[in-house]
């Protein structure tokens, strides 16, 4: 499914951020099986970071541009579940 398609014109270009960065964020129930995949955690953060900017946020922004090159360069690794107690 596309984001367009959940669109109306007179959204705005925070609103649509913020529509994108909802559908890239990883549900508690879909944590296990994408903790590891290092293009969706870098999307989920790549798109926070585009609301924090839209929201005039640079400094989250950034630390958001920064999670998200760990997980492509592979500087990040998974933490561990948090529900369960390591």
């Amino acid at each position: 499914m596309s984001i367009a398609s959940d669109t109306r014109p007179d959204l705005t270009t925070l609103e649509l951020a913020q529509l994108l960065a909802a559908k890239l964020a990883i549900a508690p129930n879909d944590w296990h099986r994408l903790k590891a995949n290092r293009t969706a955690q870098a999307s989920q953060q790549m798109a926070s970071a585009l609301v924090f900017l839209l929201k005039d946020n640079p400094e989250e922004a950034l630390l958001r541009i920064n999670q998200a090159q760990g997980w492509l360069d592979k500087s990040i690794a998974p933490l561990p579940c948090p529900t369960h107690n390591n």
